[in-house]
Order: C-alpha cells, then sequence, then structure tokens
C-alpha cells in the first residue's frame, strides 16, 4: 500500500472545505487561494483549483465579478452566495464532527481504556 496515495486521498477530501473556508472570509482572486492553501501545506494546482471553482458556482454556492486589471486581462474574484454559506455551515458541521470522532479514536489508541490497564481505587 502507498503512503502518498492514502495521504492524497485524505487531502483530496477536505480540498472544497478548505477552499471555501477561505472564500467565506472574503472576496478572492484563484492565485490567493493557491497561495493560502501553500501556506498551511495543502498545496493544490490552478489545474485544479479552476474546475472546483467553476462546479462551485454553477451549483449557486459561489458568484464572482470580473476586476480590470494594470498589469493583464481582467481578473474573475469568487465570493460565497447565501446559498455556499449554508453548505459552507453543513460542511463544519461535518468536519467537527468526523475531526471529534478521529480524534477519540486515535486517542483511544494512545491512552487504552480496557480494565485491566486502568488503576485501582
Amino acid at each position: 500500500m502507498d503512503i502518498q496515495n492514502t495521504q492524497s486521498q485524505m487531502r483530496k477530501g477536505v480540498l472544497e472545505f478548505c477552499i471555501l473556508s477561505i472564500i467565506r472570509q472574503g472576496e478572492v482572486y484563484p492565485s490567493d487561494i493557491v497561495e493560502k492553501m501553500k501556506a498551511a501545506n495543502l498545496h493544490i494546482l490552478e489545474g485544479t483549483l479552476y474546475p472546483l471553482l467553476t462546479r462551485l458556482k454553477n451549483a449557486g454556492y459561489l458568484t464572482y465579478r470580473w476586476v480590470e486589471s494594470n498589469s493583464g486581462p481582467p481578473r474573475k474574484y469568487f465570493v460565497m452566495t447565501e446559498t455556499g454559506l449554508d453548505f459552507y455551515n453543513e460542511l463544519e458541521k461535518t468536519w467537527k464532527e468526523l475531526a471529534d470522532a478521529v480524534h477519540l479514536l486515535t486517542q483511544e489508541l494512545e491512552h487504552p481504556t480496557s480494565q485491566e490497564e486502568q488503576p485501582q481505587l
């Protein structure tokens, strides 16, 4: 079994949530998303990001506006819609439940709770 493949799959599972978390903070240009993800050690290629942004926009979770640029073509800035915020809130709830469950299970591995290993009072 390849650890890099498993790590990649774990990252892909939270990618949409992380991207929406960034956009939820305010209007953002895609390269800013790439930089914020990179700073968090979650590297994403623009070739992965743009189709995801398009899918989220088509689902009604994002909208965008064009902003003229002094150094090239106009830029597309994304912002979350009300529907997107509702969707994000559901993802956040799911993430917290999942993270709590994983934390509980991994803590149980580190700190066994069987009666044989519990101190006698």
